[in-house]
């Protein structure tokens, strides 16, 4: 079951969206979760232990509930962006973009001519969505959401160009790979006072551009700052946590 509103018209609307983070090889995971209220799934082809086929599978289990499909791929493999899209994601988080070099690499994987150069072969796409192929065509590039992660201090230095690049429609903030890079190396501060500094000046930057800002979330209380920042895209429950979360309730609740 599609919903009726799309990712990208419910994100451009200003409205607020939360998404698991998947990262297991198990394909109906997505599915539970989905089920499970969450509005969006992510599946992880960066660290997750899934590959291709696995996110494949996972997309189309995803797609017997309403919860909309997001994936990140791969550092620099903008091939795998183009792929996702083609297998019926919404929307694609590309890590690592420093430059503007990079940022157009990304756009021309998950836009059609004349704004990028993305090749044709929506089938299984179009056939999610109950749409015919022109149709998906007539719709792609305004319904595919292509978001830049952010997460060193070279790419906050050229974000006003990253942002400008037709076919990026917005950011997504790492705040782990962050503090790692602002501090070079010498923490792994998600959390930090510093890391949240340079995370709500991102989103007030991406806005005023009229664009797109997601972040990952290490809690609930990071996910209403993240909102209050700017940030509609916010990423909490990564599977492995709520998985190992539940099963230690529910065997505490047995002793």
């Amino acid at each position: 079951m599609t919903s009726p509103k799309s990712l990208a018209a419910k994100l451009r609307a200003d409205e607020s969206i939360v998404t698991a983070w998947a990262s297991l090889a198990a394909p109906i995971l997505g599915e539970l979760l989905g089920r499970s209220g969450f509005p969006a799934v992510t599946f992880d082809m960066q660290h997750g232990q899934q590959d291709f086929g696995e996110v494949r599978e996972g997309m189309s289990f995803l797609s017997l509930t309403d919860a909309h499909k997001i994936v990140r791929i791969p550092v620099g493999e903008m091939a795998t962006a183009s792929r996702a899209l083609d297998i019926g994601a919404e929307c694609v988080i590309a890590p690592m973009i420093n430059s503007v070099e990079d940022a157009q690499a990304f756009a021309e994987a998950m836009k059609y001519p004349p704004v990028g150069k993305r090749s044709w072969g929506p089938h299984r796409a179009a056939m999610l969505k109950g749409q015919s192929l022109p149709d998906y065509l007539a719709t792609a590039n305004d319904e595919t959401v292509a978001l830049a992660m952010i997460e060193t201090p070279e790419a906050i230095a050229a974000l006003d160009d990253i942002l400008d690049v037709p076919g990026i429609d917005g950011i997504f903030v790492g705040p782990s790979d962050m503090s790692l890079t602002l501090s070079n190396g010498a923490k792994l501060d998600p959390n930090g006072e510093k890391t949240i500094e340079v995370c709500a000046e991102l989103a007030e930057r991406t806005r005023a551009k009229g664009k797109i800002a997601g972040v990952f979330c290490m809690s609930p209380e990071r996910v209403h700052e993240s909102r209050k920042q700017g940030y509609r895209l916010m990423a909490y429950g990564f599977d492995v946590s709520l998985f190992m979360g539940a099963a230690t309730a529910a065997i505490d609740a047995c002793r």
